[in-house]
Parts: structure tokens; C-alpha cells; sequence
């Protein structure tokens, strides 16, 4: 390092919906992860949120990309202008003379070395002199407050919006884990689905996403139901408009399948995970994590059909990016768990 130069660290959660950034303990950015290009010069002329809101509604002349697809880079050049834009927007001066990234991005536990290349390479790109990756569900535990190093097992369930990643962690290590490509997407593709089936009407991934946060249900039956939220749209065969009301105890059997597969999962890493830990597990509790967690009635639904209490814990939506921050400041500690 130069004589002037200073390091800016920066923990990323790179995720398939939403790119949260974290600096010194502090949540910076927390914005879709949606970049929007100049078709004819693919210039980039929005990232994040103003993105988001072109998306669905461009002509020609814009494309709007989600450069990432069931929690991995599916698009190389765009990911790597969306992460450049992001980290403008945390710091206008970066990529001077003399600065330098020091970036941690957390990764699927089920990535292969291709995907986890990719992500490195997207990194240094944009100027990361040192590049470290950890797994989401390893994050998730450390942003959460578990002590990852201690000989026992905690299990952790965390619902993104590409992947579920589902690991059973103890003595700093990965013990059992499975990685499944159903979460919060595939919920708001169901929903579109449905619309579409059932009312006829068709709904961009804008509205269904909408309908997901305000009616989105794992029961037929809550303790607080939320009031039926009012779509409007074209019918598909008349193409007039419509107004529907839906609500949650239909959007819960349209989430049906997507659920079940999640319960398939857990029940399958539980399977898999030594009796020792297996115990450990039944009196600790499963840990609920990401967005999907906060889907309604999903956390009293899984305790019903596992029989273990899952736990929900405090701004599950941030866990991974504050575990992701805390290797950040705590490199020298958790280098076991860096990539």
C-alpha cells in the first residue's frame, strides 16, 4: 500500500432480489438488485431502486437486467456495472488514485467454483484489492448472534430471493447443508401464476411482489389477517380492466407447493445431521432467516409440521449482511470461514 492510500471495507450481501451494503457496522445501501442499460450503447443509466421502477415499463431504446438468477451472477457484465453503481453510490470517490476495497461478499452454499469465480472476479473489478467470500448460511448465524466456534449445532434456514440455503453449523464449520432454488421468487412467480389461472388477470412481477408483502401467507387461518389488497389489471381475454381483491387464505394455497418444498428441504438436512447435533438442535430451535422469513404464519407452519420451534429472529432481512460485516471488521478471527 502507498504511502496516501487507504483501505474502505465494504460487506456485501449480493443477493437475487435485494444488494444490501454494510461499512463500519452500519447498513449504507439496501437496494433491488436491478441495473437498467442504454440498449443501443449498453451504458448504464440506473441501478437499484430507480431501476426497479423502470423495470417492466421500458421501451426500445432501455433494458432493464436482474443480473442475478437463483442467488448466482447469470449475467457477467451487467453484475459487474449494478456492484460498480452500488459502490458509487456509498462512496462517489472510490476507484481514486488511492483508494483501495477490501470487500467480503457472501455466496450460496451451494455455489460451485465457476459461480464462486465469477462473483471474485465481478469484485475485483470494480477495484477490490482483497476479495472475500463466505457462505450466506455462516453469515446469517454470525448476524444473528449465534457463537458459530462453540461445539454444538445450530441450524439455520435462510429464504433469499433465489435460493434457500439450509446448513447445520458447529466448531466454525459447515456440517450439513442443502441449497434448494425455491424461495422468495419462486413465491411471487406462484402468485403471478394464479392471477393469471384463477381471475384471469395478468400481473407483472412488480404487482405480484406487492401482493406477496401484503397478503403473502404460509396459513389459511393467522391471528391477525391482513385486509384483502385490491389488484387492478388487464383481463387476459378482453384485455378491459380489472379490479380484484385478494386475499391472504388464497394466496396461502398458491403458495402451497413452493412451501412444501421448502419443508422437504428441512426435513432432508435433518436427515442428514449427526445425532449429537440432531439434539442440540431440538433444544436450540431452527433459525429463520431473510427475506422469507417474513412471509406470514411460515415460521408457525414449519414448528407444526418439524416439531421444532423455528425462530424468527430480529431483522432477519439484514442477518446475513451483518454477519457478512462482522468477518468484515473481524478478518483475522474468522479467516477459517473465508474463501
Amino acid at each position: 500500500m502507498g504511502f496516501f492510500s487507504f483501505t474502505q471495507k465494504i460487506a456485501m450481501d449480493l443477493g437475487t432480489a435485494n444488494t444490501v451494503i454494510m461499512t463500519n457496522d452500519k447498513v449504507v445501501l439496501d437496494q433491488p438488485s436491478v441495473a437498467a442499460f442504454d440498449a443501443k450503447t449498453d451504458k448504464l443509466l440506473a441501478v437499484g431502486e430507480k431501476a426497479r421502477q423502470m423495470h417492466g415499463k421500458t421501451h426500445q431504446n432501455i433494458r432493464t437486467v436482474r443480473p442475478l438468477h437463483d442467488g448466482v451472477i447469470a449475467d457477467f457484465f451487467a453484475a459487474e456495472q449494478m456492484i460498480r453503481g452500488f459502490i458509487k453510490m456509498v462512496n462517489p470517490h472510490s476507484g481514486g488514485l488511492f483508494s483501495s476495497l477490501r470487500i467480503v461478499v457472501c455466496i450460496p452454499s451451494g455455489s460451485t467454483e465457476v459461480e464462486m469465480r465469477a462473483v471474485r472476479d465481478s469484485a475485483e473489478h470494480v477495484g477490490g484489492r482483497e476479495v472475500y467470500m463466505i457462505y450466506e448460511p455462516m453469515a446469517a448465524a454470525i448476524g444473528i448472534g449465534i457463537d458459530v466456534e462453540a461445539p454444538e449445532g445450530n441450524m439455520i434456514v435462510d429464504i433469499g430471493g433465489g435460493t434457500t440455503e439450509i446448513a447445520v453449523i458447529s466448531l466454525g464449520g459447515i456440517v450439513s447443508n442443502k441449497s434448494i432454488r425455491i424461495a422468495g421468487d419462486d413465491f411471487t412467480a406462484d402468485i403471478q401464476e394464479y392471477m393469471r389461472r384463477q381471475h384471469n388477470l395478468k400481473v407483472g412481477e412488480r404487482t405480484a411482489e406487492l401482493i406477496k408483502i401484503h397478503v403473502g401467507s404460509a396459513l389459511t387461518e393467522l391471528e391477525n389477517p391482513p385486509e384483502d389488497y385490491v389488484v387492478h389489471g388487464p383481463n387476459q381475454m378482453t384485455a378491459l380492466p380489472m379490479e380484484v381483491p385478494v386475499s391472504y387464505v388464497e394466496i396461502s394455497h398458491c403458495l402451497e407447493k413452493s412451501v412444501s418444498k421448502v419443508e422437504a428441504a428441512v426435513l432432508s438436512a435433518l436427515e442428514q445431521t449427526p445425532p449429537e447435533l440432531y439434539a442440540d438442535i431440538v433444544n436450540h430451535g431452527i433459525y429463520l432467516t431473510g427475506g422469507g422469513a417474513l412471509l406470514r404464519g411460515l415460521s408457525e407452519r414449519l414448528t407444526a409440521k418439524i416439531n421444532i420451534p423455528f425462530i424468527v429472529p430480529e431483522d432477519p432481512l439484514h442477518a446475513v449482511a451483518r454477519g457478512t460485516s462482522i468477518a468484515l471488521k473481524q478478518v483475522d478471527r474468522f479467516n477459517f470461514l473465508l474463501r
